[in-house]
């Protein structure tokens, strides 16, 4: 079974640079609304302080305009940062225009994108003939806000994944990842990336833990608060 690779979904400057040094970790991704969060003042700043830490490893920096022009003239310049950047271009503006045609501008331009947002086969397949298979591609599903109200991501990354099979370079991301199993699943599906927070990382570190040893680790925890908060019946 090929590997599916993990991705580190963050912009806190910190916990990139400490996801950074793990082998576990083969990249990272980022998005306007994580930037602030990290507080971010200016984007280009604080992008190249996120690309001095992060050298080698792939990372994904997002435009953030609306209109294909200034989308366009935003992933030009992104994209003249690093060698490891991923430019992420959404797969509709806010008027809900499909950006095929800037997608596939960019694409034979040989910058290499992560197109964002998506959540249809119909939009993977409508993605998938906008991009040539000369430059690295990544295709991100977002599985976990799917799940969020009650659709199964799964059927969709999966036709997804054999949809783009063909295209070598064409990569499908598992996005908005909530729990460690989603791990799993990705894998057992042949999805090529998983993004996920530092936290749901930290879990899938601790695979392979028998159920015996966590029913011990379980009763222990219990044990210990109920210590610390000096219980008494």
């Amino acid at each position: 079974m090929p590997k599916t690779k993990i991705f580190c979904d963050i912009a806190d400057s910190k916990t990139i640079k400490e996801f950074n040094k793990k082998s576990i970790v083969d990249g990272f991704t980022t998005n306007p609304s994580l930037m602030r969060k990290a507080g971010a003042k200016s984007y280009e700043k604080y992008s190249k302080l996120l690309l001095k830490i992060c050298r080698k490893k792939p990372i994904s920096l997002e435009v953030f305009a609306d209109n294909f022009a200034e989308m366009e003239k935003q992933a030009l310049k992104i994209n003249s940062w690093g060698k490891n950047i991923y430019v992420k271009i959404p797969v509709i503006n806010s008027k809900g225009k499909f950006t095929g045609q800037l997608i596939n501008k960019l694409n034979k331009k040989k910058i290499k994108l992560n197109i964002t947002a998506v959540y249809t086969v119909a939009q993977v397949k409508k993605i998938n003939r906008c991009l040539d298979n000369k430059t690295k591609s990544i295709i991100s599903i977002f599985s976990g806000r799917m799940a969020d109200v009650g659709k199964d991501p799964v059927p969709i990354v999966k036709k997804a994944v054999q949809m783009t099979k063909r295209k070598t370079k064409v990569e499908i991301l598992w996005a908005s990842t909530r729990e460690p199993y989603n791990y799993i699943q990705a894998k057992q599906i042949e999805c090529q990336i998983i993004t996920m927070p530092p936290k749901v990382i930290e879990k899938v570190s601790n695979f392979g833990k028998s159920f015996d040893q966590l029913t011990k680790d379980t009763v222990k925890a219990f044990l210990q608060d109920s210590k610390k908060s000096r219980f008494k019946i």
